[in-house]
C-alpha cells in the first residue's frame, strides 16, 4: 500500500485556466515514466482551481517525484500561469481502498 502522498493546490491566473488544464494533461506521460509514482491524478476543483494528488510507497520515491520533470516544468510555468505559488502538501496515507 502507498504510505506517502502529495497534494498540490494550483490557482490559475485569471484567463489562464485552459492553459493550466492543458499543462496538467500534458504531464501525464511524465508521471507514467516515474517508477516510484504509484498513482497520479490531476483534477479541477472549481473554476480556476486545480490539484494534483499522487502516491508513493517510500519517502525516497516521493522526493524523486518532487525533484523530477513534472515539478520542474510546473515551477518553470508557475509565474506565467498561476496566481500564487503552488501549495504542496506532504501527506501520510492512513488507509486506502485498492482494487483487487
Amino acid at each position: 500500500m502507498a504510505k506517502f502522498a502529495l497534494y498540490a493546490h494550483l490557482k490559475a491566473k485569471p484567463g489562464k485556466s485552459a492553459e493550466v488544464e492543458a499543462f496538467l494533461k500534458s504531464a501525464l506521460p511524465m508521471a507514467e515514466k516515474e517508477p516510484g509514482t504509484i498513482t497520479w491524478y490531476a483534477f479541477q476543483e472549481d473554476e480556476g482551481s486545480f490539484g494534483i494528488y499522487d502516491t508513493f510507497e517510500t519517502e525516497a520515491a516521493r522526493q524523486a517525484h518532487l525533484d523530477g520533470p513534472i515539478a520542474k516544468a510546473l515551477m518553470a510555468k508557475a509565474a506565467e500561469l498561476l496566481a500564487e505559488p503552488p501549495q504542496i502538501h506532504k501527506i501520510r496515507v492512513l488507509a486506502a481502498k485498492i482494487p483487487h
